[in-house]
């Protein structure tokens, strides 16, 4: 069990216009891999030693998704990305930091995709309190052409789960789809391992960079309820469910209950 906050209402950093709010784990110290994998299951997610769900009053546009390694089945365009890409070279690496050469690319990636923003001024310590946590266990799959790093997928490792935390790659190999890619390799590697869910973080439709999440199917969903024990995983096989079940998200009246306050309720992943 572990201790809850809620934190205040803010601007939403994906729907303009909307305001959003979080559950945040307070006892953080006490996790390691099998709390955190928990946690993942009830729609939880991670940045650096920060755990949190979203907790929007009128809004659950953020969804929690994760792949069945098992049953994952890539569309052409996934299976053009893996040819594309058979001249790289995968290699799994353990890592609670960044080396001169990720972090050289980790900057290139910022400067070029995220140059105005806030991620871009960060020095090397911020960026890997934000990738990294002592209480996780923590690979980086690095994609290497003729030994060159131009991609890097940081992913925590649970006793059930891999998490993917973040993808970074070469500004100038943005036509290879490296992200596309990179989500296929951790599904491969979590099926390898025995695994049984790659988990994506939230799925948000109307939001562009939040919203690929849908191509990866089977996809399972879990959709915010009024209180948290009411919430179960659902699969979505094709394009057309998940259509519906977005449809779905703004057309029905919603708000969380006030139980407040509360412990979290991790149940065992089925």
């Amino acid at each position: 069990m572990y201790r809850l906050g809620l934190s205040p209402n803010q601007p939403c950093d994906y729907l303009p216009g909307r305001s959003a709010r979080h559950l945040v784990v307070i006892d953080q110290h006490l996790l390691d891999p099998a709390g955190y994998d928990e946690l993942l299951f009830q729609g939880y997610r991670r940045s650096g030693s920060h755990f949190y769900r979203p907790w929007c009053q009128h809004c659950r546009r953020c969804v929690a998704v994760r792949i069945p390694v098992h049953h994952f089945r890539p569309d052409r365009a996934q299976r053009r990305a893996r040819k594309r890409n058979a001249d790289l070279e995968a290699i799994w690496r353990p890592a609670h930091a960044l080396d001169d050469e990720h972090w050289r690319l980790y900057h290139a990636y910022l400067q070029a995709r995220h140059g105005d923003g806030q991620m871009a001024k960060a020095g090397r310590a911020e960026s890997e309190s934000f990738l990294f946590s002592p209480m996780m266990k923590t690979e980086l799959l690095e994609l290497r052409l003729n030994g060159e790093l131009v991609a890097v997928a940081v992913t925590d490792v649970q006793p059930r789960s891999l998490s993917a935390l973040y993808t970074f790659f070469h500004p100038d190999h943005a036509q290879r789809s490296l992200g596309t890619l990179a989500i296929q390799l951790q599904v491969a590697e979590a099926r390898r391992r025995g695994l049984r869910w790659l988990y994506l973080g939230y799925w948000i439709g109307p939001c562009r960079k939040m919203s690929y999440k849908e191509r990866f199917l089977p996809l399972e969903v879990r959709r915010s309820e009024a209180h948290p024990r009411l919430e179960r995983w659902r699969r979505l096989d094709d394009r057309a469910a998940v259509q519906a079940f977005d449809e779905a998200l703004d057309a029905e009246d919603f708000h969380f209950e006030r139980h407040w306050p509360f412990e979290s309720d991790l149940t065992t992943p089925t």
